[in-house]
């Protein structure tokens, strides 16, 4: 599609909270800009036809809605307010950019300043807000948990099982039944144990290892026997019954501080599937010979019938691996040495694994702690063990084994798909490799161990963290496709995912596929919802993302059969409800992290940059981990340009740079609950890399601290050139819109982004 003035284009309108909006095109091309008065007759979400009229100030192609093609019945959730004879509803989401009116009639038993979902029956005109009726209260803002049921309705989380799903999950047994074990290997003496978190509810996996003779004619274990077995999801959901309907609804379960919105009901995922301890499971096992040099080399599947002998937590299992004497392993004596052979299976696993060249980069995840109220007590790094990573790598080589089998027995089914950097990609980061004058690089088809050296080499560096997010960046998200090209991170070939059946429906898929593969029988999907607004993007995201790979290859036009298109469909809803349920848990995150520096305002801490931008620095604080935005206004009174190669931004006077990893003192000044931002003032730490920058630039101390004339002119200037959309990018946002403009340059010169300076 080309670009001209005369072009009808459709796309979904994505609002500012700012009072303007964007059309995201169908087609993948850039964002057309909608001013405000265009966003006065639509709606965050509406699906419209818009046509180019200009070129904006800032260069963005700017467009007119010609007319509303589809307004999904997206709920709209806000406080109700009275303000004189007049009630209303203000979105939570501010990138609705206007409040519902709603008539006194409309009210229901909702009270002033209640959250309330509305329901729209009038649509905004050029000189009419909306007007609603409000359709469910869900309490006072401060009620606890009132965040998450915000978040599941904010981004359509199905949260309600249907009748039909729970009357049929009640109608099930609580324990296996004899008619179950028909036709399944009894495992029952084999000492399968489960390791999972502490506050882990659902167990889908178990495992045991034990050494075997794997290859030669010697008596002597050259080798390990490693059973995997996941909880078999699918012998009570069956294709197209009513669970099954709601399973494929939600696709993933989604996780919250304190509350879990599951993927099955209760009965199943706590009950009947969840591998408890000293109780009879079914599950399907994936049972490997593993080599001494981390290699399996080779596997069956099979359904079977387990007893789980110990339920363990990642913590107890790496005490009782650190010390086979202490008091952790006294309480369990009889299975210390089967968690040592896992501990040897793991350590040739890795070992592979790095022979592979696979991705592993250190990141700190962190975990919200709350109390019973449901609010945060602290926020503490979540640290990763032996125990963890030994469960990683045994889910790793079940989930290979099961891409192995679909793939030989040419069947159709779902890969974990990972596809390296795209050219445009690559350059972006050659570039910011270069800035940095690391000497590494990576070639022009890139190795998944070329990314692994990179962030070997670059671990113990104080911007290390922006490195590894930016070599991160460069790659694409991982989607779930029936066409396989490998798992570039992880540097395999095929893979896909079959470990976690309870909480994601790929696996569950997987398992049917594998079972049918076993009777010598074909799995047939059952007729699929059309893909909505999500999966068309994702599509057009993953179209053009394709063509880029291929810009040289000549069009090759290939049909695709019924049952691939199938397939296809269902891996594009499942990539797509992965990515609504990550924004929904961040959403909350990002809500109780705002909640829990209120109380803190006014407070000094000490922080770390973690990124830079046009619009100033985000800095997450060292013992809080909480991430804020320091305005640039704040840096004192001169013009400071942003380097998108080097990602950091430099006084024109003094040139004093902030870059990532750069410390910093900062003050909480504000906190925006609604609108999930936190503002903190830079503390005039930043007085002694001044200095030296002054220094470096040989101005004379009396003439420190009085900018010139032209500096301070500049310094307005950027005041109001970033005042608007300053803070409204997370730093994650921030980077992608770099990496767009710097993408956007390399397209049109031909050649990498050279640094300003």
């Amino acid at each position: 599609m080309s670009s001209g003035l005369l072009d009808e284009i459709e796309g979904a309108v994505q609002g500012h909270r700012d009072g303007h909006g964007f059309v995201q095109r169908d087609d993948g091309e850039p964002d057309i800009y909608l001013p405000p008065n265009e966003m006065r007759a639509v709606l965050h979400r509406d699906r419209v036809k818009v046509r180019i009229v200009r070129q904006d100030r800032r260069g963005r192609p700017e467009g007119r809605v010609l007319e509303i093609v589809e307004r999904p019945p997206h709920p709209i959730i806000g406080r109700l307010l009275h303000e004189g004879s007049i009630w209303l509803v203000a979105p939570e989401d501010k990138r609705y950019g206007q409040d519902v009116l709603i008539p006194k009639t409309a009210i229901g038993a909702a009270k002033q300043g209640q959250v309330v979902v509305v329901e729209l029956t009038e649509p905004p005109a050029l000189y009419g807000q909306p007007v609603g009726r409000v359709k469910e209260v869900l309490g006072e803002i401060d009620d606890p948990g009132m965040e998450i049921e915000i978040a599941v309705r904010k981004y359509g989380v199905p949260h309600q099982f249907s009748d039909a799903a729970m009357g049929e999950a009640r109608a099930l047994p609580d324990t296996v039944q004899p008619a179950d074990k028909r036709g399944r290997v009894d495992l029952t003496d084999v000492p399968l144990c489960t390791i999972d978190g502490e506050d882990a509810r659902d167990f889908d996996d178990a495992v045991y290892c034990e050494p075997a003779v794997v290859s030669g004619r010697g008596k002597k274990p050259n080798g390990w026997r490693v059973l995997v077995a996941i909880a078999d999801v699918s012998h009570y959901v069956e294709t197209g019954n009513p669970i099954d309907i709601d399973a494929y609804d939600r696709a993933t379960s989604v996780y919250f501080p304190r509350r879990v919105i599951p993927m099955l009901p209760e009965k199943l995922s706590n009950g009947l599937c969840s591998l408890n301890p000293d109780v009879e499971r079914l599950c399907m096992v994936c049972d490997m010979m593993v080599s001494a040099k981390g290699e399996v080399v080779a596997y069956q599947f099979y359904p079977a019938v387990m007893f789980s002998h110990a339920r363990f937590t990642y913590t107890e299992v790496a005490a009782i691996l650190a010390n086979t004497r202490g008091p952790e392993a006294a309480k369990r004596k009889a299975r210390v040495q089967d968690l040592l052979n896992l501990h040897d299976v793991y350590r040739a696993l890795l070992k592979n694994r790095q022979a592979r060249g696979a991705v592993d980069f250190d990141t700190v995840e962190t975990q919200i702690v709350c109390d019973e109220a449901g609010h945060i007590e602290k926020i503490v790094p979540r640290t990763r063990n032996d125990a963890h990573r030994l469960i990683e790598e045994c889910m790793l080589a079940a989930n290979v084994c099961s891409a192995d089998f679909i793939e030989s027995s040419e069947h159709a089914g779902l890969f974990r798909v990972h596809e390296g950097p795209t050219p445009e990609k690559q350059d972006i980061l050659r570039g910011y490799l270069k800035a940095l004058g690391l000497g590494l690089s990576i070639s022009d088809t890139p190795h998944p161990s070329e990314f692994q050296r990179i962030a070997e080499a670059t671990k113990d560096r104080p911007d290390a963290a922006q490195i590894h997010m930016m070599l991160l960046r460069s790659m694409s998200q991982a989607i779930y496709t029936p066409t396989n090209s490998g798992h570039f991170g992880l540097a395999y070939e095929a893979y896909t995912h079959f470990t976690s059946p309870i909480r994601r429906y790929p696996d569950l898929l997987v398992h049917r596929v594998i079972k049918a593969i076993l009777a010598a029988r074909r799995y047939q999907l059952p007729v699929l919802p059309t893909p909505g607004e999500a999966h068309e993007k994702l599509r057009a995201r993953l179209q053009k993302n394709s063509a880029s790979r291929n810009k040289d290859a000549p069009p090759q036009v290939k049909r695709q059969t019924p049952e691939m298109l199938a397939w296809e469909a269902a891996g594009l809803h499942c990539s797509a409800n992965e990515r609504r349920a990550d924004e929904a848990s961040r959403d909350v995150e990002a809500w109780l992290k705002c909640k829990y520096m209120k109380e803190h305002l006014g407070e000094e801490f000490g922080g770390t940059v973690s990124a830079a931008t046009s619009f100033g620095l985000f800095v997450t604080l060292n013992d809080l981990y909480v991430e804020g935005l320091v305005h640039i206004t704040e840096l004192g009174g001169e013009y400071f340009r942003f380097d998108e190669v080097r990602q950091e931004l430099r006084g024109e006077r003094t040139g004093i740079r902030y870059a990532v990893g750069t410390k910093v003192r900062v003050q909480v000044s504000r906190v925006d609950l609604d609108g999930r931002r936190i503002d903190f003032r830079l503390v005039r730490e930043g007085d002694e890399l001044q200095s030296r920058a002054l220094r470096d630039k040989g101005v004379a101390p009396a003439e420190r601290g009085q900018p010139a004339k032209k500096s301070a002119k500049r310094s307005a200037r950027q005041t109001r050139d970033t005042e608007r959309g300053a803070a409204r990018a997370s730093p994650m946002q921030a980077l992608k819109s770099a990496v767009k403009k710097a993408a956007a340059k390399t397209a049109k010169s031909g050649k990498p982004r050279k640094s300003r300076r």
